[in-house]
């Protein structure tokens, strides 16, 4: 227990940059505290002292603010930052090395008891502020889930979900596969994918547009004249890409 313990400190250490020392971390990190009282309960639930279980973790939600069933698997080094809000429920399972920050719901989708109802993180997933993940599906491994994004099925590995509901973006042939750590899921250069399609559209229009134009100029020289309709606003796509940034 202690051997853990010391892992989950070293973790905290590694990952959060405002932790000070091992003791700030033990007294002051209701993430660990959370995760440690979940052990117990998690050890209540499988040698089925349920109540016990449960009361174990409704003592840990209000110390803490972080409400974790007790049927729920959480793997090591499972850094909850801040944690305020954040909700597990009972068939989730967490992989090692995942990060979750304040506001997150593991949630389910079914009231079918005993069924897998609750995701599956797999190892280094990052969880975002206020992202809600709902359903018994898998996150892949490495796999970041943005802020606020709403994720209603499976994430591959290594992709980035986005938006409401969540648009995935995966990683394109020749990135860098090397993982790195992306604080509440923001990654460099990750652009809503619906914002870009939207830019290329703009794209692709302005670009008609100039052909439009160069034709009715070759057929005018030729002598062919077109009928002209009234002028319409001008077209910018300088503005309206402004507009979906």
């Amino acid at each position: 227990m202690f051997s853990r313990l010391r892992e989950d400190i070293q973790n905290i250490m590694r990952r959060d940059p405002a932790a000070r020392s091992a003791w700030e971390v033990l007294t002051c990190y209701p993430g660990l505290h959370a995760i440690v009282m979940h052990r117990w309960a998690h050890f209540f639930w499988r040698h089925q002292w349920y109540w016990l279980g449960r009361f174990t973790s409704h003592i840990a939600r209000l110390l803490t603010g972080i409400e974790i069933h007790p049927g729920a698997t959480i793997g090591r080094r499972v850094f909850i930052d801040h944690g305020f809000g954040v909700v597990i429920g009972e068939t989730a399972v967490i992989g090692d090395e995942c990060t979750i920050y304040q506001g997150v719901t593991l949630g389910g989708t079914s009231l079918s008891k005993g069924a897998k109802r609750h995701p599956t993180l797999e190892r280094g997933v990052i969880i975002g502020a206020g992202a809600q993940v709902l359903g018994g599906f898998t996150i892949g491994a490495e796999a970041k889930v943005g802020s606020n994004s709403v994720v209603v099925k499976a994430v591959p590995a290594g992709a980035t979900a986005v938006g409401n509901p969540a648009h995935i973006i995966t990683k394109q042939a020749g990135e860098d596969a090397v993982a790195r750590f992306a604080a509440y899921g923001v990654t460099a250069g990750g652009d809503d994918p619906v914002s870009k399609a939207l830019h290329k559209l703009i794209d692709h229009a302005a670009l008609q547009e100039q052909q439009i134009l160069s034709l009715q100029l070759a057929l005018k020289q030729a002598g062919i004249v077109c009928e002209e309709k009234a002028s319409q606003e001008q077209f910018d796509p300088e503005q309206l890409n402004k507009l979906v940034e």
